[in-house]
């Protein structure tokens, strides 16, 4: 529990030096008006912009941070097969649809970052075979489990969690915290 926290902490700590959440934000941003300039010409307005960067961001964090992204990806990559990946797909299609009838098209560009970002988490599965224990994936599994939260926090207006600034730090951070105890123990 202490690596998760830990994690999590030094995560938002460096993701907060970084700006990672504002560059995401951007980058969204730039998604949508090239999207918006191949489709049919309508209002360009602020409220529009921020619906698809909320969208966007939303879907992309709440699709490629869940657990059985993780664990599906890297079992994937391991060759243990994909059954978590197909349960998570029918889980994310679902999920899709509800918030394409609030976000509009920026769920549907989520499709790239979900793809990013499982396909490199399966080479990494192949690229690292069974090296990685089981200690190391537990605790991304519960850092990602933490930032879900976060985002339900997002979803339900009851606070503006950093997720992005939260994210990638600390999915990096939680080996390498998982290594130092070990190595301390």
């Amino acid at each position: 529990m202490l690596v998760v926290l830990g994690s999590l902490l030094v995560g938002g700590i460096v993701g907060s030096l970084l700006r990672i959440e504002q560059r995401l934000e951007s980058l969204a941003g730039v998604v949508q008006r090239w999207v918006h300039r191949r489709s049919v010409p309508g209002e360009r307005g602020h409220a529009e912009r921020e619906r698809f960067i909320e969208g966007w961001l939303t879907a992309s964090l709440l699709f490629c941070v869940g657990p059985l992204t993780i664990l599906g990806s890297l079992s994937d990559g391991l060759g243990r097969g994909i059954d978590q990946l197909v349960l998570k797909s029918a889980l994310d299609f679902f999920a899709s649809i509800a918030f394409a009838s609030t976000f509009g098209i920026g769920v549907l560009v989520s499709a790239a970052s979900v793809a990013v970002v499982q396909g490199s988490l399966t080479l990494v599965g192949v690229t690292l075979g069974a090296i990685v224990p089981e200690a190391h994936i537990a605790a991304l599994t519960a850092v990602g489990g933490l930032l879900l939260v976060g985002i339900s926090f997002r979803l339900l207006n009851i606070r503006q969690v950093p997720v992005g600034d939260l994210l990638l730090p600390a999915l990096l951070v939680a080996p390498v915290l998982v290594s130092v105890v070990a190595a301390l123990s």
